[in-house]
């Protein structure tokens, strides 16, 4: 029975060995590039039509379209991560997250930004002192209900 790690690591390697981009897989999926990274990478699901779509650019067995279409267990490690492209985002969160909480709440009110009916998009950005990495994301607004 394949797992979603086993399926992750087939899709790493076809990725490798084919030489092709996250953006070319999400194309073919017809999909969002974050989007179908992060189910190729075990934290979100795809429906079927795009997984086996992903499934046929990458070589992969009839059992990883199925993989991919299960709903994922998301879990992170509670350590900070030493990767440094990963642990950038927590100090992003550590210096602005309280910034951006009281934003968010001065403009909207009590309630946090979904991260499930989200997107985000990652763009290179040219830039004469060095490209910047732009990320732009958008998620619904939920306020926090009183009973």
């Amino acid at each position: 029975m394949m797992t979603k790690s086993d399926v992750t690591t087939m899709i790493r390697a076809a990725k490798r060995e084919k030489q092709i981009s996250w953006a070319e897989i999400a194309a073919a999926a017809g999909q969002s590039e974050v989007f179908v990274t992060s189910a190729c990478l075990g934290m979100n699901s795809l429906l079927p039509e795009p997984a086996a779509k992903v499934a046929k650019l990458l070589d992969l067995p009839e059992e990883a379209v199925t993989v991919l279409t299960e709903f994922p267990t998301k879990q992170f490690d509670k350590l900070v991560p030493t990767d440094p492209c990963i642990y950038r985002w927590y100090e992003i969160t550590g210096v602005f997250g309280e910034a951006f909480k009281e934003l968010v709440q001065e403009k909207f009110g009590d309630g946090i930004m979904s991260a499930i009916d989200f997107d985000m998009e990652i763009e290179k950005v040219e830039h004469e002192k060095g490209d910047r990495v732009k990320v732009v994301m958008s998620g619904k607004f939920l306020p926090y209900k009183s009973w």
